[in-house]
């Protein structure tokens, strides 16, 4: 289609809520969106300047629009999560359709079967869940079968058959795990009041179920029936055991959903936590690619849309952190304080761990997916135009103004270059002058790369505040290197970021991994530094008396040092002393040195 033939399309879009398709020139879906503007949100594709490259590619690649209108926002939502899934289009986050989580199934049946599945059988049969773990299926189904007496068998329970004395009773009955329906040992009323206490467990309710044992268990103390009240007593605590275990909130929060979104360059993480009467009964988080830099909030009205569909949630209210726009048949809450601010921290710090843990795995799995989301991080943390793949971070050394020296450590895809570190001696400055041996080093360093036509580094960091950066800069502008590479320096006490010609600096949080690599840049040009300063004093330390005496070289010194310990203990050394670690000819020297009044 024409280009001419699109703006057309533009102009007859509707004002109204719906799903947009874009499709290319050969007639694939590339983007699904949705709007509460038709006619608004598409024609901002083409009239807005788009920073994000992606984005200005997607919009070239357009060659044919077209839209479907719903009646409510909400139908919007669902509509484009199940257009997403179907057609997978190349520039929308990708969304998979996972329906391999277990359920817990309540069969439509005569005294009906408790059981686990993975396949939903639309005959009338309760499912309750998916669930994200099989774990918490077997401990609810363990949990079901201590509480109540339930057939495992797949007869047919029809009452002509019971009746008719078609089956009897197994080793079930004999243990004592089934009260033996199908001989008509248990009626189907009781059996279905059981039924009804487990729907209530499967919900988060616990209330009714604890106060029927109770009454239960008060019955048959006041009968005299102790040991039947003991075991319901063992039943009651095994169900306060598994309420204080899933519960954490307030009790009165129920039939609620909670949503929280962590995002980085690349991915964004959704946590979703399902709570009924104050009980969590359901975690799970979502990871989602981001293609064409989604903002929080699109990615987390669409992971909403998703999960719900994905776990049949039908909660009238969630919990979100910020606004989002849903339609009008939810009910959204983002707290502030008190129990449901809780529960949404305790939902967030979900997402981080799944993050974290995530970036473990990929660490060890896919190391080039690792670098390339720290290096993406860090250029967007420090504000750079490009990948910070090599660093360069210089340190100064002049403690109690002696032996003046600095030091150049590399960093080479957010990993130290060992290969790389370099050490200077401060030749041209007398004294301790940080900004003016700053200058020299960095002089030397970039001016030896420039003229053996080595690569320059991405990014320069000096250790030290705007004097030190200043100094340093003087010097980028000499060699002509203003704007080639970006710098910036970190002052020590509060972390803070100096930016040339910015005198507000920046502040990263303090878990960041972009502020723990420069931390770490700092502290391996600190201690390079300490070592090779450490080193020059103690070799500067044999610059003693002893050196000038005349004939009598460095390592003549050395080995007596070794010997005596201490240039005192050589000039009180007898002759043969000295002799038998030198020789006659230098000990008579050294000797006559430190005797010759």
């Amino acid at each position: 289609m024409s280009k001419p033939a699109l703006e057309i399309q533009l102009q007859t879009l509707p004002h109204k809520p719906g799903v947009y398709q874009y499709f290319d020139a050969d007639g694939i879906i590339i983007y699904v969106g949705k709007a509460k503007d038709l006619k608004k949100r598409v024609s901002s594709y083409f009239t807005k300047t788009h920073d994000n490259g992606k984005t200005r590619v997607l919009v070239k690649k357009i060659v044919n629009i077209k839209h479907i209108v719903v009646d409510t926002e909400t139908d919007a939502l669902l509509l484009e999560n199940n257009l997403i899934k179907k057609y997978q289009p190349r520039y929308n986050v990708l969304l998979k359709d996972d329906k391999s989580y277990p359920w817990i199934c309540i069969k439509n049946e005569r005294f009906p079967r408790v059981f686990s599945t993975r396949r939903v059988i639309k005959d009338g049969s309760e499912y309750f869940g998916p669930y994200t773990s099989m774990k918490t299926v077997s401990t609810l189904l363990d949990l079901i079968k201590g509480l109540y007496h339930l057939r495992n068998c797949n007869y047919d329970l029809s009452k002509e058959k019971i009746e008719n004395g078609k089956y009897a009773v197994c080793l079930e009955y004999h243990l004592g795990n089934c009260k033996g329906a199908c001989e008509g040992y248990e009626t189907e009323a009781a059996y279905n009041e059981n039924i009804k206490a487990i729907k209530e467990i499967l919900k988060g309710n616990f209330k009714d179920s604890l106060s029927q044992f109770k009454i239960q268990m008060k019955q048959c103390a006041q009968n005299m029936h102790f040991e039947d009240a003991q075991k319901i007593k063992e039943k009651i605590e095994v169900l306060e055991n598994y309420q204080s275990k899933s519960t954490i909130v307030n009790p009165k929060i129920s039939n609620v959903d909670v949503f929280t979104i962590m995002s980085d360059e690349s991915f964004g993480y959704v946590n979703f936590l399902q709570l009924s009467y104050g009980s969590i009964i359901r975690s799970h988080t979502l990871e989602i690619k981001k293609k064409l830099d989604e903002t929080d909030q699109e990615l987390l009205e669409l992971a909403i849309t998703e999960i719900r569909q994905r776990f049949n949630s039908n909660s009238k209210e969630i919990y979100v952190p910020f606004e989002v726009d849903l339609g009008d048949e939810l009910k959204v809450t983002i707290p502030k304080l008190g129990d449901k601010k809780h529960i949404l921290e305790l939902s967030l710090r979900n997402a981080k761990y799944y993050r974290m843990e995530r970036f473990k795995q990929i660490k060890i799995t896919d190391p080039d997916r690792h670098v390339n989301r720290i290096m993406a991080q860090m250029k967007t943390d420090l504000r750079l135009s490009v990948e910070p793949r090599h660093i360069e971070c210089f340190d100064n050394s002049n403690i109690q103004g002696t032996n003046p020296v600095a030091a150049c450590v590399v960093f080479k895809n957010g990993k130290p270059s060992k290969k790389d570190y370099r050490h200077f001696n401060i030749k041209t400055v007398e004294g301790p002058n940080d900004f003016a041996s700053m200058e020299e080093v960095v002089y030397r360093r970039y001016k030896r790369l420039l003229e053996e036509d080595q690569p320059l580094p991405q990014l320069i960091i000096i250790d030290g505040g705007k004097g030190q950066l200043s100094s340093a800069l003087k010097i980028l502008d000499s060699l002509q290197l203003r704007g080639k590479i970006a710098i910036i320096g970190i002052a020590k006490r509060l972390e803070e970021l100096f930016y040339p010609n910015d005198p507000i600096p920046l502040y990263l949080d303090k878990k960041s991994e972009t502020l723990k690599i420069i931390q770490q840049l700092r502290n391996e040009a600190h201690r390079f530094g300490i070592e090779h300063h450490r080193n020059r004093r103690s070799k500067n330390a044999l610059n003693t008396e002893l050196e000038t005496i005349p004939g009598i070289g460095e390592k003549t010194v050395i080995e007596l040092l070794k010997q005596f310990k201490s240039a005192s203990r050589v000039a009180k050394a007898k002759l043969d002393e000295l002799e038998s670690v030198v020789g006659v000819s230098r000990a008579e020297k050294i000797y006559s040195y430190y005797h010759k009044q």
